[in-house]
C-alpha cells in the first residue's frame, strides 16, 4: 500500500531522451532528472537498466534524498515498452541489479504515461517524435492502437519518417526511379550539407555502418526550417504528408472510443506528444485531410480538440506507479496541458 508521506516515481522514456520526477504523496514535485534513451529495443535491457539506475541516483541526490533508500514505486513509461515479456525482463533486471531505486514498480508503454499526464479516464495519445505511435485507451483502462512497429516498418508521420522519405525522394529522383512530387534542389543541399557528404554515396555510411536513429531523425528540423522559413515547396509536401497520415491514425482507433470520452465540451480530446508537433502549422492541412472518412466503415469526427503537455509525461508514469500500490496521487490536469488547435464540423 501508498502512502502520502512516501516518495514516489516516474519515467518518461523515449528513443532519444528520458525523464523522471520524485513526487510527494500531496502531488508536489520533489525534483527531476535526465538522461538518454531508455527504450530497450533500441539500446539492450542491460543498458537500460543502467540508464533508469542513473536517473534515479541523480534524482534522489537532487532532492537530498537517501540514494540507497528504495522509493515506494517507480512508474516506468517507456518507448519500447508495449509486450510484457520486455516488461517482465526490465522489472526484474531493476529488481535484481538495483535493488535500492524502488520497491515497487509498473512499466507501459510511452502513450499510457501521456494519457495518465493530461486525462484523469482515459483518451487518445498521438505520439510523433523520432519515432510514432498512437494509442487510444478508454475509461475502462482498455486500449487499442495504431503504429508503434518501429522506423524499420513503421514510424509513420515521425521525425524519421519524413527524413527517410526526403532522402528517398532525392535518391529516386537521381535513379530516375520515380519522379518527385516537387524540384528536388533544396533539399538535396540539405542532405548533403547535413551529413557531410558531398555525394549521394556517402550517405550509405549514415544508412548501414554507422546508423543512428535519433540523429538520422533531427535531419526533420532542417526540413521543418525548409517548410516554414524557406517555403519551399518539397519540405511543405512532406510536412503535409506527415500530416495526413497522422490523421488517418486518429481515424484509424475513432470506432473502438468510449462514448463518454466523446461527451465532454472539448469533444475527442488528443493528447499531442513529440517534437514533430511544434510544427502544426505545416502540418494542419494534412492532418484535417486525415480526419476524412474514407469509407462507411471510418467514423465521422465531428469534434475533436488538440492539446501539448505542459509537463513531462514522467508524472502520469508516477501516478501509474502509485496507483500499482494503491495509491491515488493527486494531479493537476488541467494545469499540465495547453490546448493549441480545436475542430468541430
Amino acid at each position: 500500500m501508498g502512502d502520502i508521506d512516501a516518495v514516489y516515481g516516474g519515467i518518461e522514456g523515449g528513443a532519444t531522451h528520458s525523464k523522471m520526477v520524485l513526487m510527494k504523496g500531496d502531488g508536489s514535485i520533489l525534483a527531476w532528472s535526465a538522461g538518454p534513451s531508455t527504450n530497450h529495443w533500441l539500446i539492450g535491457v542491460d543498458q537500460c537498466l543502467i540508464n533508469i539506475n542513473d536517473m534515479a541516483v541523480k534524482a534522489k541526490t537532487e532532492a537530498g534524498l537517501d540514494v540507497n533508500k528504495p522509493l515506494k514505486s517507480l512508474g516506468l513509461s517507456l518507448s519500447g515498452g508495449e509486450q510484457e515479456g520486455g516488461k517482465r525482463r526490465v522489472i526484474e533486471g531493476m529488481k535484481n541489479t538495483f535493488p535500492n531505486v524502488s520497491d515497487a514498480y509498473h512499466m507501459c508503454t510511452d502513450t499510457f504515461g501521456a494519457i495518465a499526464t493530461a486525462c484523469e479516464a482515459g483518451g487518445i495519445v498521438l505520439i510523433s517524435g523520432t519515432g510514432s505511435n498512437c494509442q487510444l485507451i478508454n475509461s475502462d483502462g482498455k486500449n487499442h492502437g495504431c503504429g508503434g512497429w518501429g522506423h524499420q516498418i513503421g514510424d509513420e508521420g515521425s521525425a524519421y519518417w519524413i527524413s527517410a522519405k526526403a532522402v528517398k525522394i532525392v535518391l529516386d529522383q537521381e535513379d530516375n526511379l520515380v519522379d518527385p512530387p516537387h524540384d528536388v534542389s533544396y533539399v538535396k543541399k540539405a542532405m548533403h550539407t547535413f551529413f557531410g557528404v558531398s555525394e549521394s554515396f556517402g550517405l550509405l555510411d549514415h544508412f548501414y555502418t554507422n546508423f543512428n536513429k535519433p540523429k538520422f531523425a533531427k535531419f526533420c528540423i532542417v526540413l521543418a526550417q525548409g517548410a516554414a522559413e524557406a517555403k519551399d515547396p518539397l519540405c511543405m509536401w512532406l510536412f503535409r504528408e506527415a500530416g495526413r497520415v497522422l490523421g488517418r491514425h486518429i481515424l484509424a482507433v475513432a470506432p473502438k472510443i468510449d462514448k463518454t470520452l466523446l461527451d465532454g465540451p472539448s469533444g475527442m480530446v488528443v493528447v499531442c506528444v513529440g517534437s514533430v508537433w511544434k510544427s502544426w502549422e505545416i502540418l494542419k492541412e494534412g492532418f484535417l485531410e486525415g480526419l476524412k472518412p474514407r469509407h462507411d466503415r471510418d467514423v465521422d469526427i465531428k469534434h475533436l480538440t488538440l492539446v501539448s503537455l505542459l509537463q513531462s509525461s514522467a508524472i502520469g508514469a508516477a501516478r501509474l506507479g502509485a496507483k500499482s500500490v494503491q495509491f491515488t496521487l493527486p494531479i493537476d490536469f488541467k494545469a499540465n496541458v495547453n490546448e493549441f488547435f480545436s475542430y468541430q464540423q
